[in-house]
């Protein structure tokens, strides 16, 4: 009898072992293999094949390279305006549209979704015409009287970087909205009834009650914006493509300017690859700091 348990055990063990390995293959074939085959490529350099070992040379050359480091400021930019308006805008735009009070919830729910699941390269197109010089924006504008002359949204160094902003936080906002709408439905709603009894405030019930009980899908919300904002590139590439000058460029850009654009160095691109792959783990452990988390 326990012969023939072991058996079905390791009949059991075997079946499941079976279809494990295909997943574990997979992954193993097209993302840890590539991720080594970058990591060993980004200890080299020269143009296209012709490449040779040049250690940590690369990495060196990071911190004197005046595109690569407007590239990173530019990005910053980005991530340190564009990620706390959207998080903010979410959360509100969620708790609006979890008012059992509002008339066409499911209509106003699905038009904010809408844009992060429309073409990233149409979108852009579409953004670049409204904000063009005589776009459909401008035309608003002065028609409203707002401004007596047209704002050089994609030609103007700092309007560049506004138009990106409004672009990414336009199509990513309803994205977040859809992780808090869903963790606030789950809220007992007997813990906001006990507030109104106190006498809290619908702000204070916002603050004390709904932002510490989201805490954890805000801070999950947060790391995969930054995650995203720091991998931005083609809302650059068909708006602004990287302009005026490199004034809107991002890290990402650089990349494919580095490997197609200019004399192709993919050792150095993919060294700037790498590159974010540690900001992306360093912002992340500073997010799960700031936000009290032990196991970070």
């Amino acid at each position: 009898m326990r012969a023939t348990g072991s058996v079905l055990r390791w009949k059991a063990s075997a079946v499941g072992w079976l279809f494990v390995t295909a997943a574990v293959v997979l992954i193993a074939l097209f993302y840890f293999y590539p991720m080594i085959q970058a990591l060993l490529l980004s200890l080299q350099t020269g143009t296209g094949s012709n490449l040779t070992f040049n250690g940590l040379g690369n990495y060196q050359r990071l911190f004197t390279d005046s595109m690569f480091l407007t590239a990173v400021k530019n990005t910053f930019i980005y991530l340190i305006v564009q990620v706390p308006i959207m998080v903010l805008l979410a959360l509100i735009l969620s708790v609006m549209l979890n008012d059992r009070n509002l008339k066409w919830k499911g209509f106003f729910r699905t038009a904010i979704f809408l844009p992060c699941i429309t073409s990233l390269v149409a979108y852009s197109v579409i953004f670049k015409y409204l904000f063009a010089g005589d776009g459909l924006v401008n035309m608003l504008l002065l028609q409203l009287h707002l401004v007596s002359e047209p704002i050089p949204w994609i030609t103007d160094p700092f309007w560049a970087k506004i138009t990106i902003i409004i672009a990414i936080t336009w199509r990513w906002t309803g994205y977040n909205m859809i992780f808090y709408l869903s963790a606030i439905q789950n809220i007992d709603p007997s813990v906001y009834e006990a507030a109104k009894i106190d006498g809290a405030s619908a702000s204070k019930q916002f603050f004390q009650i709904t932002i510490p009980l989201l805490k954890p899908i805000i801070l999950f919300t947060s790391i995969t914006s930054t995650i995203g904002t720091l991998q931005l590139f083609d809302e650059v590439m068909n708006i602004t493509q990287g302009g005026p000058g490199n004034a809107s460029s991002t890290i990402s850009q650089y990349i494919y300017n580095l490997s197609f654009k200019y004399a192709a160095n993919f050792g150095y691109a993919a060294t700037v690859s790498y590159s974010i792959v540690v900001m992306i783990v360093i912002l992340s452990i500073v997010q799960f700091k700031v936000a009290g988390d032990r196991d970070a």
